[in-house]
């Protein structure tokens, strides 16, 4: 784990705006061609899974709204930043309810690691962002049963209607 001085600063060219510049010598130690999923802690507080990305003059790490909020982040102020290689799979930890599903279910778990790693992670954080277990298990359940209507497909409109269902359960 590094730890360094972190500063938010702004792109003025595109809509993912506001990032943490992380300097080539620490980014280097972070990844390598096939792996740039990084574990981040902002003043203290993590871990927060994200990835190194690149602009033409250094790498750095999107910062969005809610985390900008929660430790009152601005352009002018310093604070500590820790940045660590993730090597969770799915570059967030599978939540319980979806691998117990996936044990369960062969033909749902195929489908599930069919998936490109973009794909995988988005379904897992889909589960993993709600904190509720009855809701993390109605998402989970969703996700597999989608995965098996559409053969591994995603159809993402598809997908958010039968959450919906499911939520309404």
């Amino acid at each position: 784990m590094i730890e360094f001085n972190g500063k938010l600063e702004v792109f003025e060219f595109n809509h993912w705006q506001y990032h943490i510049p992380v300097a080539d010598d620490i980014s280097s130690q972070m990844m390598d061609e096939k792996h740039r999923r990084v574990l981040v802690w902002i003043k203290g507080e993590g871990p927060f899974h994200m990835a190194l990305m690149k602009a033409k003059e250094y790498w750095y790490v999107l910062v969005n709204q809610s985390l900008r909020s929660r430790f009152n982040l601005d352009e002018k102020t310093p604070f500590t930043v820790k940045i660590d290689r993730d090597h969770s799979e799915y570059g967030h930890e599978m939540p319980e309810e979806l691998q117990v599903l996936m044990d369960q279910d062969e033909e749902g778990a195929r489908y599930f690691q069919s998936l490109t790693p973009g794909k995988q992670r988005m379904m897992v954080y889909t589960v993993t962002k709600v904190k509720n277990p009855e809701s993390r298990m109605k998402k989970a359940l969703a996700i597999i049963h989608h995965l098996k209507l559409v053969k591994g497909k995603l159809d993402y409109k598809q997908l958010n209607e039968l959450i919906k269902y499911y939520n309404n359960l």
